[in-house]
């Protein structure tokens, strides 16, 4: 191997280490948005706020430095399914962190506003699954693991029930104005939960391609599942 193939190779796996450092960051936001959810703790959102800006400057970085090797040498095969895998998990990372400020930002619009336990339990459950799908997906490519990658829309499927369910369980609070307003919002929170779980799964995606070489959807989109329904 030449010097410069060999630098090529020191600077990719340092690319990889980046974005499992991205990983922990933005399941980390999740985790603290769903707890300021939980707990209605205005100084954990404001955390999580405030970790957007790291998150970011490490999408940028991450962003500029992989187009900065592919000017350097010309990739071979294989080496181009890593560089597309970082660069397509560098942004799914970038939007659950985006995701996860959403969540934290209604936490302040919700202040002191009445609450439905049952909505609140089955937003924690969304969150809960959300973040073990994320860990899962990155560690299926850390591990290169096709069977991890393939285990992502099983995990899925009750993150996307429980969204649908949350219309029944917000019509519900229809009798308490405020606690309405509030379950209204819980609407969109259970719709960033759901996004994050695709973004996992779009992560699992890129594994399978960049072991097998072929890329497939595991979820067929242009048959959705008409929201609100069963």
């Amino acid at each position: 191997m030449t010097e410069q193939r060999r630098h090529f190779h020191e600077e990719l796996e340092s690319l990889e280490l980046e974005v499992f450092g991205m990983g922990e960051v933005a399941e980390g936001m999740v985790a603290d948005a769903c707890r300021a959810l939980a707990e209605d703790d205005l100084q954990i959102a404001d955390h999580v706020i405030d970790k957007d800006d790291d998150l970011d400057g490490r999408y940028m970085l991450v962003e500029r430095r992989t187009l900065e090797l592919l000017a350097l040498q010309t990739p071979v095969a294989i080496d181009l399914r890593v560089i597309s895998a970082i660069l397509h998990t560098n942004v799914h990372l970038e939007r659950v962190g985006d995701m996860a400020v959403n969540i934290a930002k209604l936490v302040k619009v919700v202040h002191g506003l009445p609450v439905n336990q049952t909505i609140l339990s089955h937003l924690a459950e969304m969150g809960d699954i959300a973040r073990q799908m994320l860990r899962a997906s990155m560690d299926a490519l850390a591990r290169r693991d096709i069977d991890l990658a393939l285990k992502l829309p099983a995990m899925d499927d009750p993150v996307d029930r429980l969204n649908r369910g949350m219309y029944r369980e917000v019509a519900s609070c229809a009798w308490d104005p405020q606690m309405l307003d509030w379950a209204i919002r819980m609407m969109v929170v259970s719709r960033q939960l759901e996004r994050i779980g695709d973004h996992a799964v779009d992560i699992a995606e890129q594994v399978a391609f960049l072991i097998t070489g072929e890329f497939r959807e595991f979820t067929d989109a242009s048959h959705p599942e008409v929201e609100g329904a069963g």
